[in-house]
């Protein structure tokens, strides 16, 4: 990404708790759900942050708000560029419309259609891509340069991740007020924002607790990364439905926090993770997209072993196209 323009600074606990003063009043606290058939699939406790009922339908909006609120009045009228899949994009968009910053967004041309009407509707500017062919990150260079936006990353920037850790402050905040300590906590993972955000918190009110990743399978680059050391590279022209968690390659700032706090990682097939959507619609209650569903799946499949444990979930994101969440229900027996 064009790095020149964002300011590299420690990434800490006390950042997570101060965006989350900073976007109180912006963000839904989210409810942490407990269920039995989930409980007795796991074996263990299963606490499940339902981002699904979140602003724009997943935790996205966290950073967004955190980011765009700090900006000054000269950024502000400037406005914010962005890339993203769908839901980041919807996030800036919303936060950007709130704060009067114009917002432009770099999405996939095979962005599902119901996030890209919910963008426009928030009024943000949409450039597209082949993700399969184009590099996002280059597209943006120029208009950056052109038209002196702020950049605001999926997740590769301290005020995102930092934003996006205010959802592990409230799981554990709520787990404790519960009387439970947590053994493990799973995330959605795509370029490691919630992730490093999560596990930076985590490390200072909860270090008892694993950190762990859940991916979709031929995009477990997050997790061979932190194996090896090195930023590994999804092959992008892979299609998935998974389309919220595609990303080439971990972040420059969240892998060495993932490498030095993530203890674990599952990668999840398409089949999985479809499963585990009609779980979460039959017994839950609640719709979630592919992309949201794989630290669900990470528990129902046993690839991650809640036996005998008390483990928080995100549900990270509920923006999944009529059409593929009912072809999934067809095929998985919803």
């Amino acid at each position: 990404m064009p790095q020149e323009t964002i300011k590299d600074r420690p990434i800490t606990a006390s950042g997570v708790r101060r965006a989350a003063k900073r976007i109180a009043e912006h963000v839904i606290r989210t409810p942490l759900v407990e269920n039995d058939f989930l409980n007795v699939a796991a074996g263990g406790r299963v606490l499940v942050k339902a981002e699904v009922l979140q602003h724009c339908g997943s935790f996205k909006a966290r950073g967004a708000y955190n980011l765009i609120s700090q900006l000054d009045s000269d950024e502000t009228k400037r406005g914010v560029l962005a890339w993203s899949s769908g839901n980041h994009a919807q996030g800036v968009a919303r936060a950007a419309r709130h704060f009067g910053a114009p917002a432009t967004i770099i999405m996939p041309t095979d962005t599902p259609k119901l996030k890209i009407e919910k963008v426009r509707a928030m009024g943000a500017e949409i450039i597209f891509y082949d993700r399969y062919t184009e590099d996002r990150e280059e597209i943006a260079k120029p208009i950056q340069r052109e038209r002196a936006m702020v950049l605001a990353p999926s997740y590769d920037h301290p005020d995102i991740i930092e934003g996006q850790g205010t959802l592990a402050l409230e799981t554990i905040d709520e787990a404790h007020a519960r009387g439970l300590t947590l053994d493990a906590f799973i995330a959605c993972c795509g370029g490691g924002g919630l992730t490093s955000g999560c596990a930076t918190l985590l490390e200072e009110a909860s270090p008892e607790t694993a950190v762990w990743i859940a991916e979709p399978e031929g995009f477990d680059e997050t997790w061979a990364s932190i194996q090896t050391g090195e930023r590994q590279r999804a092959d992008v022209t892979r299609r998935t439905i998974c389309d919220a968690i595609a990303t080439p390659t971990p972040g420059r700032l969240t892998l060495p926090i993932m490498q030095r706090l993530v203890r674990g990682g599952v990668s999840l097939t398409e089949d999985e993770v479809g499963q585990a959507m009609v779980f979460a619609y039959k017994y839950l209650k609640l719709v979630v997209e592919p992309g949201g569903a794989v630290a669900l799946a990470a528990v129902l499949t046993g690839k991650f072993n809640g036996a005998g444990k008390t483990t928080a979930i995100t549900l990270s994101g509920g923006n999944v196209d009529p059409s593929l969440f009912a072809a999934i229900l067809q095929r998985h027996g919803g």
